[in-house]
């Protein structure tokens, strides 16, 4: 798994497409399963799973607790290294770095902050490689 996170217009998706150009994109958000992925018809072709922070969002009034929550994404993030493991498939995760340790003021923000926090922490433990995107420019971190 690799995983690619940076700031909001950073150029995540540009590093990834420049890397992966035949990928098979899914993106989250409302509505759509966490585990709705499908991997693509040959191993050959990388899957990129993006827009978690918009799952997360509508994910929120159905699970109010942040550990079950939480447990959740850590489960598709260990689907998705067990299908890398059992089919050769490359994963690619694109995620955002929020707040740059700032705490929101709302609640809210400051829960989708956290839980994407977590997220990025629990999706780098289980990466092969971590990459930082800032300014269009591509940094490895692990």
């Amino acid at each position: 798994m690799q995983l690619f996170i940076g700031g909001a217009c950073a150029g995540k998706r540009d590093a990834v497409s420049e890397r992966f150009p035949t990928a098979c994109w899914h993106r989250l958000g409302t509505g759509v399963p966490l585990d709705g992925w499908r991997a693509p018809a040959t191993a050959a072709v990388p899957l990129v799973v993006t827009d978690w922070t918009a799952w997360i969002e509508a994910a929120f009034d159905a699970e109010p607790d942040d550990d079950r929550l939480r447990g959740r994404l850590a489960a598709a993030l260990d689907s998705l290294t067990a299908a890398e493991r059992q089919g050769g498939l490359t994963v690619v995760l694109i995620l955002p770095e929020m707040g740059r340790g700032i705490v929101p003021m709302s609640p809210a923000t400051r829960r989708l902050r956290d839980l994407a926090g977590w997220l990025a922490q629990d999706a780098a433990e289980r990466a092969d490689a971590v990459w930082y995107v800032r300014h269009g420019l591509v940094k490895s971190l692990k």
